[in-house]
């Protein structure tokens, strides 16, 4: 992929926090590469303290990088600075809001900084986008956390940049809403904006996302599309519904990795590159166990996730 293909090139990104105090010095990032192209939905995951925050501060300027490089929109954010902001917004995961301001007056506020003249501004475009509307006029204090963090995308789209950073955008609002914001990233991206998403709903990243990076630990585990990310694990699951309740699991059932749930289901997860459904199916078919249905699912984003940084742990 060429760097004209690509909105955002991290190369070699490391930040370490100086020692504080009795705390020692803290390495956050330890040499991240990305190439996140343009137009797309990119996942940016990893466990709590991983580093995604960091990296989403040092492509805004909101902290300074020890050593690497990053470029937004061909814009590297050191040399350029002007223009890489230009051309991204960025939601953070904390809600800071004037407390005085209504939401019209944020959003044309906003637009003011960004130099957008008053018949090309968007307010209310972007308030009836985030179901604010009717919040217009109320003062930021008396909304609501859900709605002050669909303001805080709606303060973000006011200079029309060609990249949005979504900072965990869903935390906190209920599952209606959370779809709402999905329906809407959608739309950006279909106007050719390019998302990049930090999320701790892995079905979020699932649902949404191109292409899906993972950190842990300040290194990136592994970057790949989202259908290749998912079919890479050679594991399913069957999930066996017995006409007559069982107790105990024979020896042959177990050994190949057969459990009991609370509900006296059997569930066995297997390999199919070591054994088949119908060799499995063979072997229940060799107990006393009568099956009255069964079902088999493929693993999912959070099955990778678990694997993938436990592995990095060692």
């Amino acid at each position: 992929m060429t760097d004209q293909e690509l909105a955002i090139k991290i190369r070699g990104l490391k930040k370490t926090y100086a020692a504080e105090g009795a705390s020692p010095e803290k390495i956050a990032l330890k040499g991240i590469d990305l190439s996140i192209p343009k137009g797309s939905i990119f996942g940016l995951l990893g466990p709590n303290g991983a580093g995604k925050s960091t990296i989403i501060n040092i492509i805004a300027g909101v902290v300074d990088k020890t050593e690497g490089s990053v470029e937004v929109w061909g814009f590297d954010i050191n040399k350029d600075t002007r223009n890489a902001k230009a051309n991204i917004g960025i939601v953070p995961q904390e809600v800071h809001i004037d407390a005085y301001f209504t939401p019209f007056e944020i959003l044309e506020l906003y637009a003011g900084y960004y130099g957008i003249p008053k018949a090309e501004r968007r307010s209310m475009e972007i308030l009836r986008a985030m179901r604010l509307e009717d919040q217009r006029d109320a003062y930021t204090r008396l909304l609501s956390g859900g709605m002050k963090r669909r303001l805080l995308v709606g303060k973000a789209m006011v200079h029309n940049p060609a990249i949005l950073v979504l900072d965990e955008p869903t935390a906190g609002v209920d599952v209606e809403l959370r779809k709402h914001i999905w329906q809407y990233v959608r739309e950006l991206n279909k106007k050719g904006v390019t998302i990049v998403l930090t999320t701790h709903y892995l079905e979020e990243a699932e649902e949404l996302c191109d292409e899906i990076a993972i950190i842990n630990h300040g290194e990136l585990v592994i970057c790949e599309k989202t259908p290749k990310l998912l079919n890479q694990l050679d594991e399913k699951m069957i999930v066996i519904l017995p006409v007559n309740p069982v107790s105990e699991l024979p020896d042959t059932i177990k050994e190949i990795g057969g459990k009991l749930n609370d509900d006296g289901n059997i569930i066995i997860h297997f390999s199919p590159s070591t054994i088949t459904v119908g060799e499995i199916l063979n072997k229940i078919a060799a107990t006393d166990i009568e099956i009255s249905d069964l079902k088999t699912e493929e693993s999912d984003l959070e099955d990778i996730f678990l694997q993938l940084t436990k592995s990095n742990e060692g």
